[in-house]
C-alpha cells in the first residue's frame, strides 16, 4: 500500500512560497499601477492648470505622424476683434525636461501676448516619445524627427481653423531642444512662418540619430551645408530662399549647448538664404547681462539676427529666475523675438492689389 505523501513536502513548501510571492508581486504590481496612475493623473492636472495672469489656457489634441500630441493655446482676455479681424500668433516649442506650460510661465510670453493681443500655442511632447521629454530633432535617420515636425503641424492648422489667426502673421521659437525643432520645422515648412527664433538650438543637419546629436550639442559636428563646396552651397541657397527670418540667441556660459552652435546655424541660413554679416553692436540695459548683436542682411532686409550673451547658460535669456533654465539676469529675450517677429511681419506684409493693376 502506497503511503500519502506528507504536505510538508519539499514539492509543497516550494509551491505555498510561490504562490506567497505571486500574491505579493500581484499587489505590488498593482499599487504601483495606481501610484503611476495617480502620477499621470497629477502630471496631467499640472500641464492643463492655467499659467498665471488673466487670459485663456485652451486645451486641445492634434493627430499625426508622429501620433498624438496635447497643446494650449493661449487667448488673450476680453477680446472683442473688429468683424474679419484676425491675430497674429507665436508657435512655442518647450526643451527637455520641460512642457509647454513651464515654457509659459518661464518666458512670460502670455503676458506679452495678452497686451500686444495675439495669441500662444505651446505644444507639448509625449513622453512615451521621448522620456526626457525632448523634441527628437536629431532622429532624421529614422524619420522621427520629421514625423514630429509634420504633427506640430496638424497642432498649428487645428489651431488656425478653430480660432482667428492670422496665418500671415504666424511666428516659431523654441528653447533647447525645441529650438533644434523650430528651426528644422521651419527648413520643412518655410512658407507657413514669417519668422522664427532658436534659443539655445542646433542647426537643422547637425544629427541623425541620438549619439551624434551627443557631439553636435557640443559643437563638434558641422552641419554638412557647411562642409560642401561653394558650388553645392549655392545650389541649396537657390532651394531655399523663402527660409522665414531667423533670431540665434545663446549664452556664451552655456555647458549643455556649446554656443558653437549660435555660429553654424546662422551660417546655415546666411548660405541658404545668400544673406551677408555686417558689423557686430554691443547691447546692454542696466544690470543685465551684454549681448553682442550681428545682422545678416540680403537685399536691405535682415534675415538672420545672431544674439550673444555674456554669462548666460542654458537657460531663457531674461525668464523667470524661480524657475529651472530660466535667468532673469540677461537681456529679455521674449521682448527681443516678438519685436524681431514684428518687423518681420511689416516686411513680409501682402501688398494689396489695386483695381488699377489687374
Amino acid at each position: 500500500m502506497a503511503r500519502r505523501r506528507s504536505s510538508t513536502s519539499p514539492a509543497s513548501v516550494l509551491a505555498k512560497a510561490y504562490e506567497r510571492n505571486f500574491k505579493a508581486m500581484t499587489r505590488a504590481t498593482l499599487a504601483g499601477g495606481r501610484k503611476l496612475a495617480g502620477q499621470v493623473k497629477r502630471a496631467a492636472a499640472q500641464i492643463n492648470r492655467p499659467p498665471p495672469g488673466p487670459g485663456d489656457w485652451l486645451p486641445g489634441v492634434a493627430l499625426g505622424p508622429a501620433g498624438a500630441r496635447r497643446y494650449h493655446l493661449y487667448r488673450p482676455p476680453a477680446l472683442q476683434l473688429a468683424p474679419g479681424e484676425k491675430l497674429p500668433l507665436m508657435v512655442m516649442l518647450h526643451g527637455c525636461a520641460q512642457t509647454g506650460r513651464d515654457l509659459a510661465v518661464s518666458t512670460r510670453m502670455n503676458r506679452l501676448a495678452a497686451r500686444e493681443r495675439f495669441f500662444v500655442l505651446y505644444v507639448d511632447q509625449d513622453r512615451l516619445a521621448n522620456a526626457h521629454g525632448c523634441w527628437n530633432w536629431f532622429e532624421r535617420r529614422s524619420g522621427k524627427a520629421d514625423a514630429e515636425a509634420t504633427t506640430i503641424m496638424a497642432a498649428f492648422d487645428q489651431v488656425a481653423m478653430l480660432y482667428p489667426v492670422d496665418r500671415d502673421r504666424v511666428a516659431l521659437a523654441g528653447l533647447s531642444a525645441g529650438a533644434s525643432m523650430a528651426a528644422l520645422l521651419a527648413t520643412r515648412h518655410p512658407l507657413r512662418f514669417q519668422a522664427v527664433a532658436a534659443h539655445s538650438g542646433v542647426a537643422p543637419g547637425a544629427a541623425k540619430s541620438a549619439t551624434t546629436a551627443l557631439s553636435a550639442m557640443r559643437g563638434k559636428h558641422m552641419p554638412p551645408v557647411l562642409a560642401t563646396a561653394v558650388g553645392k552651397a549655392m545650389g541649396a541657397a537657390a532651394l531655399f530662399t523663402t527660409l522665414p527670418p531667423l533670431m540665434v540667441l545663446h549664452g556664451d556660459a552655456d555647458d549643455v549647448v556649446s554656443i558653437a552652435n549660435a555660429q553654424s546655424l546662422a551660417d546655415v541660413w546666411a548660405t541658404a538664404t545668400g544673406a551677408r554679416p555686417g558689423t557686430s553692436r554691443v547691447l546692454q540695459r542696466g544690470q543685465r547681462y551684454p549681448a553682442r548683436l550681428t545682422e545678416f542682411r540680403r537685399a536691405g532686409r535682415t534675415q538672420v539676427l545672431v544674439c550673444e550673451i555674456e554669462g548666460l547658460g542654458h537657460a531663457w535669456s531674461g525668464g523667470l529666475g524661480s524657475q529651472p533654465f530660466s535667468d532673469p539676469r540677461g537681456p529679455d529675450a521674449t521682448r527681443m523675438i516678438w519685436a524681431f517677429a514684428q518687423r518681420a511681419f511689416r516686411e513680409n506684409k501682402p501688398t494689396p492689389v489695386s483695381a488699377h493693376s489687374v
